[in-house]
């Protein structure tokens, strides 16, 4: 493959960590020598390499993971000195077939500029570029076309983890004319602090704050437009905004978005199990989404089993890539729509790792968690 190296810059400490038994295990590393150093990677090609950009962050790390097991990848890691160094993340990014920027937001915009000064293909899991120019929504189950797009891109912008919820129950209620473009949404969200970073998990894990036994769920953001906010609008394909109410509480990791639709909202004659169907339709051959059983009042079965405190726990999902869509029909004709989702899982790393493979033309679902937890029920 010849030098890695065309400058005299120092060149930085790089492992390529094999996650694959189809090749000739090895081990490189580049000394700081201030010579240029040549690494032969023969032996790499048959498999893709990957660069995790920001492989020390809660997204990061939560990759780095569900990576391990993989037999068709190598991961190339940068080493403590290096990872926060410019010239060698972008020489890193050179190197790979695709990058997972892991970063704030600053940083990955400058990352950003350089795959597309250099042709890199990279994935982007911060939110800076979900709705910039040039670059493809990264959530494949988004619309049928989604995934040949994503194939296809040099620039992805991961989803956001409310938008995935609020995106996955809402588009195909506006595709199918159910939901009329123009109706003003309004969604109510809670999840785990892990999903601000790490500021928010010392913040909430720190002795003094007293929060890990906080009895409530704490709004925030309640005075600006959240983050999530464009690419909730951009991708739904409604005409306004949507009106959003994140709150965090005292767990970790794990998700529930919910949003309420008045009867009056809804296209003349819908009904919950019109909405139910155009889910169920969607999402049939999908391996990461799962839709509850329909139990409206024209269902002519009860519930099973009955609901109770923990039939919509944000955590239930946790530790996995999948998200739990619901439809819950009142009798005055109003609608519940819910989503559960692990916030690091299907709502950050898991689809970043979706897009990955579907670009390097693997198995999607190599690798990601399935397995759903067992319910947490109230002992009689």
């Amino acid at each position: 493959m010849g030098n890695l190296y065309a400058d005299h810059t120092p060149a930085p400490r790089i492992t390529v960590n094999l996650i694959t038994s189809s090749v000739h295990a090895y081990s490189v590393q580049q000394h700081r020598n201030g010579t240029k150093t040549a690494i032969s990677l023969k032996s790499c090609l048959m498999t893709s390499l990957v660069f995790i950009d920001g492989h020390a962050g809660t997204t990061g790390l939560r990759i780095r993971q569900w990576l391990a097991e993989r037999r068709d990848l190598n991961l190339l890691t940068l080493n403590d000195t290096d990872r926060k160094s410019a010239p060698a993340r972008r020489q890193a990014m050179s190197k790979a077939d695709v990058t997972v920027l892991c970063l704030p937001d600053a940083a990955a915009k400058e990352a950003g500029r350089w795959a597309l000064e250099d042709g890199n293909r990279i994935i982007d899991a911060s939110s800076v570029h979900r709705v910039a120019d040039g670059w493809t929504f990264g959530l494949p189950e988004l619309s049928p076309a989604q995934r040949s797009a994503i194939r296809t891109a040099k620039r992805i912008s991961n989803t956001g983890c409310y938008p995935c919820a609020f995106l996955l129950l809402i588009r195909p209620l506006v595709d199918a004319g159910l939901l009329p473009a123009g109706t003003p949404v309004s969604i109510h969200a809670l999840s785990g602090y892990s999903g601000g970073g790490r500021g928010l998990i010392e913040h909430w894990e720190s002795a003094p704050a007293g929060l890990e036994a906080h009895p409530y769920e704490a709004p925030y953001a309640l005075d600006k437009v959240h983050k999530h906010v464009p690419e909730m609008h951009r991708y739904s394909g409604l005409v306004q905004a949507p009106q959003f109410i994140p709150a965090v509480g005292p767990f970790a990791c794990g998700m529930r978005v919910q949003i309420p639709l008045h009867g009056g909202l809804l296209a003349e004659g819908t009904t919950a199990k019109a909405v139910y169907e155009a889910l169920a339709t969607r999402y049939a051959n999908e391996t990461f989404v799962e839709l509850m059983p329909y139990d409206g009042p024209d269902a002519g079965t009860a519930h099973e089993p009955p609901r109770d405190e923990w039939s919509f726990d944000p955590t239930a999902l946790n530790g996995t890539n999948l998200i739990r869509l619901q439809v819950v029909a009142n009798p005055a004709g109003h609608l519940l729509l819910v989503g559960i989702l692990d916030n690091l899982g299907k709502g950050a790393s898991g689809t970043a790792i979706q897009c990955m493979s579907l670009m390097l033309g693997l198995d999607e679902a190599a690798g990601l968690p399935r397995a759903r937890p067992q319910p947490r029920r109230a002992v009689a």
